[in-house]
C-alpha cells in the first residue's frame, strides 16, 4: 500500500489535532507544514518537518498526496483554491467556508481540475452517527417522527486573538457549533421545507449567545439548540431521535434505545482507537476514523459518501441565513 505523503496547513489547535492523528493512520506520513505564526518553526521542529510560508511553495518543492488545511475558517476559500489550482486532492477542516458562493466555487474548482475535496464535517465519522444513520436507513424501529440535536459550550475565550468572535472570520455560533448538527440533520432528513429561529444575547454581547431552531420537513420536527454561555458551563453534545416505535437517545457518553417489552438496548459505540485531541475535546477516535477514510477515498481516487456536495450547499444555504439573526 502506498505511503500517502500529506502536507498540513496550519499548525494551532486543529492542525495538532490531525498531527496526532495523521501518526497512527496506516501508511500515511505527515511531510511538511505551511504556516506563517511566528510559533510555526518551533512546531515543524517539533514535528521533525520542513516549514514552508506558502502552500505553492510547498506542494512545489515536495512530492504530496494531499493538502490539509486546519486554519480558521475565514482562511478556508483561499487556501483551498490555492490547493486544488495546483491539482491537488484537498482535505479543510469544517466549515467549508463562510458564504454559499464560496462554497460553491470550491467545489466546483475540484471537479474542473480533477480533483477531490474533503470537507472534516468530523459528527459523521462518529461511532454514534453511524449508528443512527443505519437505523434511519434501515427503518427498524418505523419512520423518524421528532428529533432534537443540543450543543453548548462555555463562550470560546480561549481563541488565540479572539477572532471566533468576530462574525467576518468565524461566522459565530451558527458556524462554529450549530454547523455540526445541522450537518447531520441534512445527511439523515435532507433539506427542510422551513425553518424558525430563536435566539437570545445578554447586554453589551453584540452576537447571539444562544440559538435554538425548529426544522420542518412535512413529516417531522427536527429541533437544533446551540449556545456559547456567558458562563464556564461544561461541553454538552447530546441527542433524541424519536421513531415510530423506540426513542433513541445520546446523552453525550451512552446512545441508547428504549422500546417497549424489550430492555434498553445500549450501542457499543467505542473508539477502537482513542487519542488525545489536546483542545476542549475528549480523547476519542472521531479525527483518526475521519483521516483513515480520507486517506483510503485518496488512495481509491474517490469522493467520500459520508458528506457529499449537495449536503455541503445545503447546510451553507440554511447557515447564510441563520447568520442573518446571529
Amino acid at each position: 500500500m502506498k505511503n500517502l505523503r500529506i502536507g498540513i496547513v496550519g499548525g494551532g489547535g486543529m492542525g495538532r489535532v490531525h498531527f496526532a492523528n495523521w501518526q497512527v493512520v496506516e501508511n500515511a506520513s505527515v511531510v511538511a507544514l505551511c504556516d506563517t505564526a511566528p510559533s510555526a518553526a518551533d512546531t515543524a521542529a517539533q514535528w521533525g518537518v520542513p516549514l514552508y510560508r506558502s502552500i505553492t511553495q510547498m506542494v512545489q518543492e515536495c512530492d504530496l498526496d494531499a493538502v490539509d488545511i486546519c486554519t480558521p475558517t475565514f482562511l478556508h476559500h483561499d487556501m483551498v483554491m490555492e490547493s486544488l489550482n495546483l491539482g491537488m486532492d484537498t482535505i479543510c477542516e469544517k466549515p467549508i467556508a463562510l458564504h454559499y458562493a464560496d462554497a460553491k466555487e470550491m467545489l466546483d474548482t475540484a471537479q474542473a481540475k480533477g480533483c477531490h475535496l474533503y470537507i472534516a464535517q468530523v459528527l459523521q465519522f462518529t461511532k454514534e452517527i453511524q449508528a443512527l444513520r443505519q437505523l434511519v436507513k434501515s427503518e427498524e424501529y418505523g419512520k423518524v417522527l421528532d428529533a432534537s440535536f443540543e450543543r453548548l459550550s462555555a463562550a470560546p475565550r480561549w481563541a488565540v486573538g479572539g477572532w471566533l468572535f468576530d462574525k467576518s472570520k468565524s461566522g459565530l455560533l451558527p458556524f462554529d457549533l450549530h454547523i455540526h448538527d445541522l450537518d447531520v440533520i441534512v445527511s439523515l432528513f435532507g433539506k427542510p421545507e422551513r425553518f424558525t429561529i430563536n435566539t437570545c444575547h445578554g447586554r453589551g454581547k453584540t452576537y447571539a449567545e444562544h440559538l435554538r431552531i425548529d426544522y420542518d420537513f412535512g413529516d417531522k420536527h427536527v429541533n437544533g439548540e446551540a449556545a456559547w454561555f456567558n458562563a464556564d458551563s461544561p461541553w454538552t453534545a447530546r441527542w433524541r431521535v424519536y421513531f415510530e416505535n423506540a426513542v433513541v437517545i445520546n446523552d453525550g457518553k451512552t446512545m441508547t434505545a428504549y422500546t417497549f417489552d424489550a430492555p434498553p438496548r445500549v450501542f457499543d459505540t467505542k473508539d477502537e482507537v482513542e487519542i488525545s485531541t489536546g483542545i476542549n475535546v475528549p480523547p476519542c477516535g472521531w479525527y483518526y476514523n475521519e483521516l483513515k477514510h480520507f486517506a483510503q477515498c485518496i488512495r481509491e481516487g474517490v469522493p467520500t459518501p459520508y458528506v457529499s456536495q449537495e449536503q455541503l450547499l445545503t447546510v451553507m444555504e440554511i447557515l447564510e441565513e441563520v447568520s442573518k439573526w446571529t
